[in-house]
């Protein structure tokens, strides 16, 4: 009886019992919404591939096509954060949110007025990136060794090792890594949609 006592009340202070019970109804429901159709899995699994085989086809071009579409991304982040800094300059931090936004908009305009030395600058970024979070992941590993420590070591060994060859070949590798890498992850979504579609609970579901 205590069990059920926890498991319908009390319920939080400004909570009510018809909200909880609205709440868990949708929950219900959000559990039950059909997934998309197969044709739709293995449509866009088919696309996702052939994306991910045609920018390994030329990944120094979509290095610079990665550039530019980041440095797109910059700038409307940037008008995004000056526009909400006017728009909720009472809340406080109105300085900041507008410096942000200026700083967002300035790297993208570098971005995309120089993509190839931005495509250079962002992969040296990530190589840095990668050697440094790789080198905290073995130190973690280490230290938590008798937690399993050892997967934690692993990861930091590859995050280091990606991270010193982006490096020691930089700046060649500035011109075909961002692209290498795009290429990668489309193609791993494009599996990863192929394999859901396949699968005999989606399929039965059809």
């Amino acid at each position: 009886m205590r069990g059920l006592q926890c498991a319908t009340g009390p319920w939080p202070p400004g909570i009510k019992e018809d909200d909880m019970a609205t709440y868990e109804n949708g929950s219900t429901m959000l559990r039950g919404l059909p997934g998309p159709p197969l044709w739709v899995c293995v449509l866009l699994g088919l696309v996702l591939i052939a994306a991910g085989l045609l920018v390994l086809g030329d990944v120094v071009l979509f290095t610079v096509i990665s550039a530019i579409f980041i440095g797109w991304t910059a700038i409307v982040a940037g008008g995004f954060e000056i526009l909400h800094a006017f728009w909720t300059k009472g809340w406080g931090g109105f300085v900041w949110q507008l410096l942000l936004g200026v700083l967002y908009l300035a790297c993208g305009i570098v971005l995309l007025s120089q993509p190839v030395a931005s495509a250079l600058l962002l992969t040296y970024a990530l190589g840095l990136m990668l050697l440094v979070s790789g080198i905290v992941r073995m130190l973690v590993g280490i230290g938590h060794w008798q937690q399993s420590g050892w997967i934690m070591l692993a990861s930091g060994l590859f995050g280091v090792l990606a991270g010193l060859i982006i490096l020691t070949g930089f700046p060649a590798t500035g011109l075909w890594v961002l692209g290498l890498l795009l290429g990668i992850d489309l193609l791993s979504h494009g599996i990863g949609w192929l394999s859901y579609a396949l699968q005999p609970a989606a399929r039965a579901a059809q």
